[in-house]
Parts: C-alpha cells; structure tokens; sequence
C-alpha cells in the first residue's frame, strides 16, 4: 500500500468506507424532522443496546430494584445505522447525535441530560446518591473510575474495535496501536481487581455500571468477536468480576432493552413498563 501524505487542507471528497460509511460525515445537525415519540412516564430515554446504553438501562433497572418507582421510564429505540440519531427531535435532546439521550419530564420544565456518564451521575443524583457514595474519598474514588471508563472507551470501541471489526480493510499500524493500548487497559484493571471487589472498592457504584458493558463484555469474548486475539482469559480478576455482575437481576434485565442483535430472547426493543420482560410479544420486537 503507498504511502498516504496528508493534504494541507482537508476535504470531505471520498467515503469513509466501512460498516458506519453511510451515516458518517463532518458536519453536525440534523439531516430530516422526525419528532421523537413520548410515553407516560416522566423519564424518556432514546437509546440502543450498545455499551453505552446498557449503562443507562442497567442504572435504571437497578433503581427500580431499590424501590425508586419515580424511576420508571420509556425506552425508544434509535437505530443508529438508519441515522435515526440525526433527526430533529432526536439532536434538540443531544446535539452531538449520539446514544443515549434522556429527556426528565418530572418538573415544570423537561430536562435533557445527553452523555452516558452525565446521564448516570444525573440518575443517581435524582434518586438519593443511588450508587454513588455521597462524599470524601470514596466519592472521589467512584468518580476517578467512572470517568477512567468514559476516556477509555474510545480507545476499545472507536480505536480497535473499528479498525478490527468495521474498517473496510485490516491495517496493521492501527489494529497493533489500539490492541496495545486495550491490553494495557485490561491490565489496570485486573490489578485493581485482584485487590478488591469491585471497581471502587467493596460496593457497586456507577463505576462498575458503566464499565462492565464494555470491558466485561470483553472479557467474556463478547466483543468485536476480538477475544482470542487479546488474550482475554489471561484477565481472570476481570472476569470473575464480570461474572459477579451479570448475575444481578437488573442488569440482565437492562442488557436486554433497546437490543436488537443476538439471540432473539435476548432483545427488548422498547420498553415501556415491567411487565414487558414478562410479556414479550412479536409487536415489541417489531421495527
């Protein structure tokens, strides 16, 4: 492959190629009106069953295992490869046109909250410091590691995982570069986790929320089909860990809202009420 010199000025000219090409460009905004739907309940949630919105479902299940009834919500699907997440009602609730999104109908005027870890800090805040200690170090704690998942990420999901998984061609440099860096990551926290719990410390915060969606997916191999090539069973600490999670009732009830892929018992494409995981017909799992 030649070498590619970059221009001095770059212009959008050419697809991007890949699995996202058709709904990747520079410019933000909407591209067509599209009013996002309501339910009755005051929380809205717009969202996909990607990492990042397993974190905001997960909290919320869990906040109505704790007795939280103001936390019931409606969860919409955005299917994101349709540029659903560029239309107009959908950038007035997050103008980076990204999932998740909420919209908090509870007082005299809607909130919006767009961004995972804001939405989950948000959550948690609304319903009494849930999962999150209210001060001192281990506040400080909690948040050093929930925010260490919101910088990480993008190194896993946009840096190796597209470039293993969705560019148009495998390129060594990149998959190398990011493979290095998704192992280093790993390494951190299974050190962490030989020595504790959970992520912050002997309690389950947002911390833990935010981070098994993706690093404990990848722990399990179910990931960018990646696991094999990163050696995964090499993180035993993080994988006892992802375990420990898995079997909490509100997170397997939160992986499986807004999902659309894998097996279809899995899947709950809205959900709109509790009674949905019980009563999952052919109209839920409609487009």
């Amino acid at each position: 492959m030649p070498d590619y010199t970059p221009p001095q000025v770059w212009t959008w000219n050419t697809a991007s190629g890949g699995q996202f090409a058709n709904i990747n460009r520079p410019i933000a905004g909407a591209t067509h009106e599209r009013e996002l739907p309501v339910g009755r309940h005051p929380l809205q949630l717009y969202s996909l069953g990607t990492p990042n919105g397993v974190k905001v479902t997960i909290l919320l299940e869990e906040l109505l295992a704790l007795g939280h009834s103001g936390a019931e919500y409606d969860a919409w699907l955005i299917r994101i490869n349709e540029g659903q997440q560029f239309g107009s009602g959908f950038v007035e609730v997050n103008p980076n046109s990204k999932i998740p999104a909420l919209m908090d109908r509870s007082g005299p005027e809607p909130v919006r909250v767009f961004e995972s870890g804001a939405i989950l800090v948000y959550l948690s805040e609304k319903f009494g410091g849930a999962f999150l200690p209210a001060s001192g170090a281990a506040r400080a704690e909690a948040l050093s590691w929930l925010f260490w998942q919101m910088g990480s990420a993008p190194f896993l999901g946009g840096g190796f995982g597209h470039f293993y998984a969705y560019a148009p061609e495998k390129l060594e440099y990149p998959i190398n570069r990011y493979a290095m860096e998704v192992k280093r990551q790993m390494d951190v926290l299974n050190r962490l986790l030989a020595e504790r719990r959970y992520l912050a410390g002997d309690d389950y915060t947002l911390a833990d929320i935010a981070t098994w969606p993706w690093y404990g997916a990848l722990a399990k191999g179910q990931l960018y089909g990646a696991g094999e090539f990163l050696s995964v069973h090499e993180y035993t600490h993080v994988i006892r860990w992802a375990d420990e999670i898995a079997q909490r009732p509100a997170v397997q009830r939160g992986r499986k809202v807004n999902r659309v892929y894998g097996d279809p018992a899995t899947q709950l494409h809205e959900r709109h009420d509790a009674s949905d995981f019980d009563t999952r017909t052919q109209d839920k799992l409609a487009p």
